[in-house]
C-alpha cells in the first residue's frame, strides 16, 4: 500500500518557498464531513459523499474532536517495530467538503495546497485521484487545474494515521493525525519560485541582494530606491542589516504581469569565523528555546494569534532564539519571527528515538533505501522557509542516531543553501554537523567543553581528522534544562558557564510549552496514560515553561531574569553592563527606588550615557542612608522599555537588580520573659496553650491549631521523580523512609519560664532518625519558638541500605483555621522560589490569598514556597490572625491541603480543599535541578543532612 512504502509523494509539485502572491487564492478550511475507519481495508475504494457522516474542523485533529482518542508516547512508537510496514489497526478518516470556484477564476490552471496532514494522505477532486504525500509537518502541492470544474466542485482526502512516514515522526510528543494545517486551492502561479540572497557586509555597511526567480521578473524595494531585473546581483551602498535585536526588514516585491509576489527582505551574513557561529560579523549568543507547536484544545492546529502570543512571550522573557523542535512550524510563524526577531534554527520533519528498542537495528538514517524519504522532507523545508532573515541554522533532524543518509541531507543542504549554517546533534562525530553539540550536560563536563578539555567521544576516537575538527566546533546545548513540573532549578549555574567561554554560544531550554490536552468538557489537562493505554509517555509531555494556557510557569519567570540582556552589579558604582550582540541601550530607561523594610523611601531617574553592545559604564548614585533610617535598606535598579514596541508597551521591564544598602541595626526592646502557667491538663506560656503530657501546642492566642511539628517531606517534584528511576533523589529519601516518619515524645521539660520538647523523628523498619527539640519562650506579647534538629543513626547507609545524602526540607508543619486565608510577607517574591531557582525573587512586601499562593502544574507536587520571608501574617477577613518571624528568615509556603494529598494527586481535580491552612515554615528545601532529564539539583543546592537549629517568632494580629 502507498502508505506503507518508501515513495514520498505521488503527483506533488517540485517544492517551492511559501509565498505571498497578488494571485486569486481560495482557502478550503472550515466545517468538513467525515468518516473514520479503524482499518484501511474497511474503506471504500474512493471516499464517497455521505450526508449522513459527521464533521470535523479543518484546520484540526479528529482525535480532538470527538472521534477516536489522542495518545501521547516519548521514544516508543505506538505500533510493533517493522518498518516500513504499519498494524493493520490503521485509523483513517475521510474527509471531504463541496465548494464553489468563483467565476472569475483563472482558466489557466491550479494549485492545491496542503500545509499540514499527519501522516500520509490521498486526495481526490471530483472523483479522480490526485497524488498522495508523506511529510507530516512540510506542504504538499498539487496541479488540479484540469480537473477543476465551473461551479461546484468536490474535493476528498484520504488521511492515515500511520504510514512508513511516522518511523521518521517519533519526535515526542502527541500522536495526532490529521489536516492540521490550512488546505488552500491557488490559481496557477506565474512566478513559481523566488530565492532571496541578501547578505551585509559589516566591515562597509553594505548590501548585496540577488533575487532568483522566473526570466523577466521585475524586483523592486520603494524604500531602497530599487527597480531592477531578477537574476542580477546588486551592491547597495547603505542599508541597515537585520538582526533579532534589530529586526530591520524591507518591504519588497517581485513581479511579472499577472502577478506580484509580496516579501520582506532582511540583510544579514551567516558566516563560521575562528571556530565560532557569527551574523554581520559576530559570534552569537543563543538565549533559546525548543519550541513544539501545540494548543491545550486545538492540538498542533495553531492560529496565527497563538503563534503571535507564543513570539510576544518569548520576546518579554528576554528569550533571543527558537529551535523548532522537532519539525518545520507553520510558515507564519517565522514570518512573525522575521517580524518581531529572534533567531531560528529550523529543524527537519525527522525523528527516529523508536528505534533505541531495536539497538538501532533498522534505523532508516542508516539504510540508502530510505535515502529519497528523508532527503524529500529536507528539501521541502528548505525550500519552503529559505527567504527567511530569522532562519540562520538548517538542522538535519533530532535524535536519529548516525547513519550516511544524514550525510545526504548535509550535502544537498550545503549546495543549494551556503548561505546558512548546519545543525544535527545525535551524531557525535559531527561529520555533517558544523555545531558541537549534547544534551543535558552537567555543568562540569560544560565546562570542560568550554576550554576545549572535554573527553574524546568513543565516535572519533580513531579518526584523529575527525576528532580534530570536532574540537575546533563552537558548542551549543540543544537541550537543557528540562522544564518539567516544579523547575528547572540550576538555570543561573548553567547561565554563568555559558557566558564564561566564548566556545560556548548558549543553549535551548526543553521546553516552551507544556503539551496537555483539555478535551471538550474536561477541566484537568491529560497526557499520557489517561486513556487507559499501555505504551505512553506519562507526563513526560508537561514539560514546558508555559502552562497548557499559555500561562508563564514560575520556570519562566527564572528564565527571564536569568537570561537578561542586561545586567545591573554594583553598587560604588552602579555598572551597567550591555550583553547585547548588536544594539546600544539607548531604547532603555533606568529607574531606581529605594525601600526600607519593603515600603518605599526614595526613587528616580538614572542617567545613563550610551552603553555600546558589549559595553559596561559605571553610573553614581547617592545611597547616604539618612541619619536616622531604621531597617532593611535595600535598592532596586530596573532598566525598562522608554516606548512601546511591536511585543511590549514602553515600561516592560526588561531586566533588574537589587543591592542591600547600610542602615543603622533595630533597637531590641529585650522584653520580659513570661512564667509558664500549670492548669489541669495543660500548660500556658504566654499566648500558647500546651497539652501537658505530649509539649503539644493546642491554641496559639486563642487560635486552634495543630502543630508545629518537625517535617521532613516534600510531595515529590517531577525532578525529584528522575527519569524513569535515574537521578531519582526521591529514591534515597523514600528508602531512608522520610514518607513514612513517627513522632515520638521523649521529654517534655517544664521550666519557670521555658517549655522544652525532647523528640525523636525516624521511619519505621530502620535504624536512623532525628533528634527534634523544641524550645518554646514567652517574650512579652510574643511566642519564641526555636528548634534544633539532629540526625542521627546510619544516615551514611548500612550493607544493605543505600545512603541518604539530603532532607527535602526542614522545617515545621502546623495547621490554622481555614478563615485565615489572607497572606501578607516581607520577603522573597512575588512568586515561588526554590534554592536553585530563586534568581526571579526580589525583596518586598506582596499580599496573596492562599490559593493564588498555589502554583497549578498538571500534575500537582511541591510548589508555592516563598523563600528569604522575614515575616509573614495569616488574617481572616475581619484582620485578626497570626504573624510569624523568622530568625533567620524562613521559607513560607500555605495551602488547603497536605503534601501527602498533592503526593496522592495526579491531576489538578483529585485536589479537594481541607477544613484547614497548611503552613510549611521552613529553614530550608532540596534544590530541584533538572533530573526529570538531566542532571538533580547540583551539591550547593542539596539540603545535606546535617545538625540544624532555626527560630520563629508567632504574635497574635488583631481582636484580643
Amino acid at each position: 500500500m502507498y502508505f506503507d512504502d518508501l515513495t514520498p509523494s505521488t503527483g506533488c509539485r517540485e517544492p517551492r518557498a511559501w509565498l505571498r502572491s497578488s494571485r486569486p487564492r481560495l482557502s478550503l478550511n472550515g466545517r468538513w464531513k467525515f468518516e473514520l475507519w479503524s482499518d484501511p481495508a474497511d474503506a471504500r475504494a474512493v471516499p464517497d459523499v455521505r450526508e449522513d457522516c459527521g464533521e470535523l474542523e479543518i484546520p484540526g485533529h479528529w482525535v480532538l474532536q470527538g472521534h477516536h482518542r489522542p495518545r501521547y508516547t516519548n521514544t516508543a512508537f505506538p505500533f510493533p517495530i517493522d518498518p516500513p510496514r504499519t498494524p493493520d489497526a490503521n485509523p483513517t478518516g475521510d474527509h471531504w467538503r463541496w465548494f464553489d470556484l468563483p467565476d472569475d477564476w483563472p482558466a489557466d490552471g491550479a494549485v492545491l495546497r496542503f500545509d499540514g496532514v499527519d501522516s500520509c494522505f490521498k486526495v481526490w477532486l471530483n472523483g479522480t485521484e490526485v497524488g498522495a504525500a508523506k511529510g507530516s509537518r512540510l506542504p504538499s502541492e498539487f496541479d488540479v487545474g484540469e480537473l477543476l470544474r465551473p461551479g461546484r466542485n468536490l474535493l476528498a482526502v484520504r488521511v492515515h494515521q500511520w504510514s512508513s512516514g511516522s518511523y521518521l515522526e517519533d519526535q515526542d510528543m502527541w500522536w495526532l493525525p490529521g489536516i492540521f494545517r490550512d488546505v488552500t486551492l491557488l490559481a496557477r502561479p506565474l512566478i513559481d519560485d523566488v530565492f532571496v540572497h541578501a547578505d551585509y557586509d559589516h566591515l562597509t555597511g553594505s548590501g548585496r541582494l540577488l533575487v532568483e526567480t522566473e526570466t523577466g521578473a521585475v524586483v523592486r524595494i520603494p524604500e531602497l530606491g530599487i527597480e531592477i531585473a531578477a537574476g542580477v546581483p546588486v551592491t547597495l551602498p547603505a542599508v541597515e542589516p537585520w538582526s533579532a535585536e534589530a529586526p530591520r526588514l524591507y518591504d519588497a516585491t517581485v513581479a511579472v504581469p499577472g502577478e506580484t509576489v509580496e516579501l520582506r527582505i532582511g540583510f544579514r551574513t551567516v558566516a563560521m569565523t575562528d571556530g565560532l557561529l557569527t551574523v554581520n560579523g559576530r559570534p552569537l549568543f543563543f538565549r533559546g528555546v525548543n519550541r513544539h507547536e501545540h494548543d491545550e484544545r486545538r492540538g498542533r492546529a495553531l492560529t496565527v494569534d497563538a503563534m503571535r502570543q507564543d513570539l510576544v512571550l518569548m520576546k518579554q522573557h528576554n528569550l533571543n532564539a527558537v529551535r523548532t523542535a522537532h519539525y518545520p512550524p507553520h510558515p507564519a510563524f517565522l514570518d512573525l519571527c522575521d517580524e518581531l526577531g529572534l533567531w531560528v534554527i529550523d529543524e527537519c520533519d525527522l525523528e527516529t528515538h523508536g528505534f533505541i528498542y531495536t539497538d538501532w537495528r533498522g534505523n532508516p538514517a542508516d539504510d540508502p533505501d530510505w535515502a529519497p524519504m528523508m532527503l524529500d522532507r529536507m528539501r521541502r523545508m528548505v525550500e519552503r522557509d529559505k527567504n527567511h532573515p530569522s532562519v540562520i541554522v538548517w538542522s538535519l533532524a533530532n535524535e536519529s542516531h548516525r547513519g550516511r543518509n544524514f550525510g545526504t541531507l548535509a550535502g544537498w543542504t550545503r549546495e543549494r543553501d551556503p548561505s546558512r549554517a548546519v545543525f544535527y546533534e545525535r551524531d557525535r562525530s559531527y561529520e555533517f554537523s558544523d555545531f558541537y553539540s549534547l544534551m543535558y550536560t552537567p555543568l562540569e563536563d560544560l565546562e570542560a567543553i568550554g576550554t576545549r578539555t572535554e573527553d574524546v567521544p568513543p565516535e572519533t576516537a580513531d579518526d584523529p581528522a575527525l576528532e580534530t575538527r570536532r574540537r575546533g566546533l563552537p558548542f551549543v546545548l540543544a537541550e537543557y534544562a528540562h522544564a518539567m513540573g516544579n523547575g528547572p532549578g540550576g538555570l543561573a549555574d548553567y547561565q554563568r558557564v555559558l557566558e564564561r567561554y566564548p566556545r560556548l554560544q548558549g543553549g535551548f531550554v526543553w521546553e516552551w510549552i507544556d503539551h496537555g490536552l483539555l478535551l471538550p468538557g474536561a477541566t484537568d489537562h491529560v497526557y499520557g496514560g489517561d486513556f487507559g493505554e499501555r505504551v505512553h509517555g506519562a507526563n513526560f509531555c508537561i514539560d514546558g515553561l508555559l502552562f497548557p494556557d499559555r500561562t508563564p510557569s514560575p520556570g519562566l519567570i527564572e528564565y527571564k531574569k536569568v537570561i537578561e540582556p542586561v545586567r545591573i552589579t554594583g553598587t560604588e558604582p552602579l555598572t551597567i553592563h550591555n550583553l547585547r550582540t548588536f544594539t546600544a541601550l539607548d531604547d532603555l530607561e533606568f529607574v531606581w527606588s529605594e525601600e526600607v523594610d519593603g515600603v518605599e523611601v526614595r526613587a528616580g531617574q538614572l542617567e545613563v550615557p550610551e552603553v555600546g553592545p558589549g559595553e559596561s559604564v559605571g553610573v553614581r548614585l547617592d545611597i547616604r542612608a539618612p541619619g536616622d533610617v531604621v531597617g532593611e535598606r535595600w535598592l532596586t535598579v530596573r532598566a525598562v522599555l522608554a516606548k512601546d514596541e511591536p511585543w511590549a508597551e514602553a515600561g516592560h521591564e526588561i531586566a533588574w537588580a537589587q543591592f542591600a544598602l547600610p542602615s543603622a541595626p533595630p533597637k531590641d526592646p529585650s522584653p520580659v520573659r513570661v512564667p509558664v502557667v500549670h492548669r489541669a491538663g495543660d500548660l500556658v506560656l504566654g499566648g500558647g496553650e500546651f497539652d501537658r503530657r505530649t509539649g503539644r501546642l493546642m491554641r496559639l492566642f486563642g487560635v486552634p491549631v495543630d502543630g508545629p511539628r518537625l517535617d521532613l517531606w516534600r510531595a515529590p517534584t517531577d525532578n525529584d521523580n528522575g527519569q524513569g528511576g535515574r537521578n531519582a533523589v526521591v529514591t534515597e529519601w523514600r528508602t531512608a523512609g522520610l514518607d513514612r516518619l513517627l513522632h515520638r515524645v521523649d521529654e517534655v521539660e517544664t521550666g519557670e519560664r521555658e517549655l522544652v520538647v525532647r523528640t525523636r523523628v525516624a521511619p519505621d523498619g530502620l535504624g536512623l532518625g532525628v533528634r527534634a527539640t523544641y524550645r518554646w519562650v514567652a517574650l512579652g506579647d510574643c511566642l519564641r519558638l526555636t528548634m534544633d534538629v539532629v540526625p542521627e543513626g546510619e544516615w551514611g547507609g548500612t550493607a544493605v541500605t543505600p545512603r541518604c545524602g539530603s532532607w527535602p526540607r526542614v522545617g515545621v508543619r502546623m495547621a490554622v483555621p481555614r478563615s485565615l486565608d489572607n497572606v501578607r510577607w516581607y520577603g522573597g517574591g512575588p512568586g515561588e522560589a526554590y534554592a536553585d531557582s530563586r534568581e526571579a525573587a526580589r525583596v518586598g512586601r506582596y499580599v496573596r490569598t492562599v490559593d493564588e499562593l498555589q502554583t497549578p502544574y498538571v500534575v500537582p507536587q511541591e510548589n508555592g514556597s516563598r523563600i528569604d520571608v522575614r515575616w509573614a501574617e495569616l488574617t481572616d477577613a475581619d484582620g485578626n490572625g497570626l504573624r510569624v518571624a523568622g530568625s533567620p528568615s524562613f521559607q513560607l509556603t500555605a495551602r488547603r491541603w497536605t503534601s501527602e494529598d498533592l503526593e496522592l494527586a495526579r491531576h489538578r481535580s483529585d485536589l479537594s480543599s481541607r477544613d484547614h491552612v497548611y503552613l510549611n515554615l521552613d529553614l530550608a528545601q532540596h534544590g530541584l535541578g533538572s533530573a526529570s532529564c538531566g542532571p538533580p539539583a547540583t551539591a550547593q543546592h542539596a539540603l545535606e543532612v546535617a545538625p540544624r537549629t532555626f527560630g520563629l517568632l508567632f504574635r497574635q494580629l488583631g481582636a484580643t
